[in-house]
């Protein structure tokens, strides 16, 4: 999801940060307040062009920066490749930025470095999807199709997918593997080497130990906080001078133990106090032991980190994605060094290892397939039905699967078409509507598909009344599973937000525009000049 949007001296806004919720955002305000910049900074990061009448009064440039939260595996995409290779290690988080310069010129950054416009628009729209250019850019995507129809599978069809990607993997290693074995005795010896090297980078890791060095490398940075905090407790329960909490104990039990023979019913609290103070003895030496160890090995976060960028080293020349990879592939090496020890035929044993790999992921190709084929009437229909929910009754919407050249992503092409009105050709989703229209096709796929981010800009052009509670209804719905963030001007929409905002304009030399996120009274407040202000409302009631 969008966590946090910041924005400088673009337009209007000198300086703006919206710390988004998971659910519904609302962005209202007055009739040209500058809620449209909102949409301008997020086209930046969009890949929109840049342009000097971007660039507002109170600096140099304008400056665009998104924090956003990549679900798992999303830096596996091809296209994506350039910049994963600039994320920093252990981060988890994508932080994308743009920034324009006063002739139009623009900077684009990942992770405050510098990066191609066209690697940080493709992530951004990887994880954004926005009203107007950019949403029916995306919806002509047939990998964006393809996508929201897995997604609709079901969570089987995202683990298919994902041992797919891994397939396909194993499938270019096998084939680089064989080629190289079949292109001459110098391909060969290099690929010994490299089979060797790979043994014996991965000499001594055992499963699961990148984590257990994470675990203990994030131990041993706290290790003077655990130091002290360890000490305390010892020392509290058994002090090298004075008594602390088990002599006290102690102390408590020499008073009872006497009395005991004279009231059998202390008989019970004494052996409590017995119990207790061999417990706090036996839990300091417990905290002194572990003080030992922690003062033992002065020099184990030096090896840790040592072992974890030996791993991070190996990961990044063998081309793994993970460390069990890492370690199947060179438990793959030993084998087949023991192969050719043993006198085995090595292009014979590539060509087996290919062909099983192939076989393996034309398999799983097969079992996507089958996913998708159930899957693309009932969720043609459930869109037809969103569709007609929100004022787009007439649309009919079709999911055309075609076969295509095997791929990380199966042997499928997915095409969405949609005939708005009876009589018309069914045409591609994205050549059949513009502005509004499309926003609220995108938005009744959505509904059914599901997403990451959604952005409207354009939502309720057009629509009122019951239309606009519907549109309402559907984008609360979406939000239980997707985060929204929509510009709007109606009451019904902005009612049903999780957090909202409201963009200001502010008279003066120069004006500019603030926005700000809403409590609960000037929530209210905001609703009502929505609705027309109180005299409007009162009016209204007047009338009833």
């Amino acid at each position: 999801m969008l966590r946090r949007l910041r924005i400088e001296n673009l337009v209007l806004i000198r300086e703006a940060e919206l710390v988004l919720a998971p659910g519904l955002n609302a962005i209202t305000g007055e009739t040209g307040a500058g809620k449209t910049i909102l949409a301008q900074a997020i086209g930046l990061l969009l890949g929109a062009r840049g342009d000097a009448a971007l660039v507002g009064p109170d600096g140099d440039d304008a400056y665009v920066e998104a924090e956003l939260d990549p679900p798992e595996g999303f830096f596996d995409a091809e296209e994506l490749s350039v910049l994963a290779d600039l994320r920093p290690q252990d981060e988890d988080g994508l932080v994308l930025a743009r920034r324009v310069f006063p002739d139009g010129r623009t900077r684009a950054y990942a992770w405050g470095r510098s990066a191609a416009r066209e690697d940080v628009a493709a992530a951004a729209e990887g994880l954004i999807a926005m009203s107007g250019q950019f949403e029916q850019r995306r919806l002509a995507r047939t990998s964006y199709q393809l996508d929201l129809l897995d997604s609709f599978a079901g969570e089987g069809q995202r683990r298919v997918r994902a041992d797919l990607r891994s397939a396909w993997r194993e499938v270019g290693a096998a084939r680089r593997r064989h080629d190289e074995l079949t292109h001459g005795a110098a391909a060969a010896e290099e690929r010994l080497v490299e089979l060797r090297a790979l043994v014996e980078d991965t000499d001594g890791l055992e499963p699961d130990a990148e984590n257990s060095l994470r675990v203990e490398r994030e131990r041993l940075r706290h290790v003077t906080e655990l130091a002290e905090g360890v000490a305390a407790a010892g020392e509290a329960l058994a002090p090298e001078d004075g008594e602390g909490a088990s002599g006290l104990v102690a102390l408590a039990e020499r008073a009872v133990a006497p009395l005991e023979r004279l009231s059998p019913e202390l008989e019970r609290a004494g052996n409590e106090l017995r119990d207790v103070e061999l417990r706090l003895r036996e839990t300091a030496s417990d905290l002194r032991a572990f003080l030992a160890s922690l003062q033992a090995e002065p020099d184990r976060l030096e090896h840790v980190e040592s072992e974890l960028g030996r791993i991070a080293e190996a990961k990044r020349r063998f081309r793994c994605e993970s460390y069990e990879e890492l370690l199947a592939r060179a438990e793959e090496a030993r084998t087949e060094l023991a192969a050719l020890d043993g006198g085995g035929d090595p292009v014979e044993a590539a060509a087996q290892a290919l062909a099983a790999a192939e076989q393996r992921a034309a398999g799983l190709a097969g079992e996507l397939r089958a996913a998708r084929q159930a899957a693309a009437e009932p969720f043609a229909a459930a869109v037809a039905e969103e569709l007609g929910n929100i004022g787009l009754g007439e649309g009919e919407f079709r999911v055309e699967l075609r076969e295509r050249e095997p791929g990380p992503t199966g042997a499928d092409e997915v095409s969405f078409l949609i005939r708005p009105n009876a009589g018309l050709p069914f045409a591609p989703v994205a050549e059949t509507a513009s502005g509004g229209e499309l926003s609220r096709i995108a938005l009744a796929i959505a509904a059914v598909g599901g997403g990451e981010t959604m952005v409207f800009d354009e939502i309720d052009a057009g629509i009122g009344g019951q239309t606009a509670h519907a549109v309402g209804e559907t984008l609360r719905r979406l939000a239980e599973r997707a985060q929204v963030v929509t510009i709007t001007h109606l009451p019904q929409i902005a009612s049903l937000a999780d957090r909202h905002f409201r963009v200001e304009k502010v008279p003066g030399d120069p004006t500019h525009t603030t926005i700000e996120q809403l409590g609960e009274v000037e929530r209210r407040d905001e609703l009502r000049r929505m609705l027309g202000g109180e005299q409007f409302i009162s009016a209204v009631q007047q009338q009833r």
